[in-house]
């Protein structure tokens, strides 16, 4: 397949990864310590408040078109460029999302990291 198809392909991977990431950790934060949770509620009221939390819901669905965009990517391009470069851009635009939405903080040393992983992937690219 050709190398837009693939890009893009990849392009969907990383997106709907990355917003599965971020809704996945807001959703676990407003149910809360899951230790303190399975203590007060046991383990089907753990499952029960996971299970019924709508941004947990939305962060499942984000990775099931991930997962099936992955597998396009796969059937259209090499295993050595799709998994990679998906998983190294989905690195750097979790960093970029986490600092954004969920207002975490990102220090220097990550930063870098993700420059790297950009680097690794222009490489790959070529």
């Amino acid at each position: 397949m050709n190398t837009v198809h693939t890009w893009t392909a990849i392009a969907a991977v990383v997106i709907t990864s990355t917003a599965g990431d971020v809704l996945i950790s807001r959703a676990m934060k407003q149910v809360g310590h899951v230790g303190e949770v399975l203590r007060r509620r046991g383990l089907r009221g753990l499952l029960g408040m996971v299970l019924t939390n709508k941004t947990f819901l939305l962060a499942l669905a984000c990775m099931t078109l991930s997962f099936f965009s992955f597998l396009v990517a796969l059937s259209w391009a090499d295993a050595s460029l799709v998994v990679p470069a998906s998983a190294s851009l989905a690195f750097v635009t979790t960093a970029v999302a986490a600092k954004l939405f969920l207002h975490e903080t990102v220090d220097r040393r990550r930063w870098l990291a993700a420059l790297l992983v950009c680097a690794g992937v222009a490489i790959l690219a070529i």
